[in-house]
């Protein structure tokens, strides 16, 4: 009979996230960065979470294009 170690089971809100990046220079990506960071601070998640998908969809446009 062998003695099996399991795991310990983390809940899904505790495991970190990978979170899109905000592209350097980019007007739209430093708000949101900003927004997602004070909502984080509130509390308030569906805020970061709709910040986070709009910095991963958006076409980032640098200051220098314009």
């Amino acid at each position: 009979m062998s003695i099996r170690e399991e795991a310990p089971v983390v809940p899904a809100e505790c495991t970190p996230k990978l979170e899109p990046v905000p592209v350097p220079e980019c007007d739209v990506c430093e708000l949101l960065a900003k927004d997602r960071e004070d909502a984080r601070a509130n509390g308030h998640t569906l805020t970061v979470r709709s910040c986070n998908a709009v910095i991963a969809g958006h076409p980032h446009q640098r200051k220098s294009d314009q």
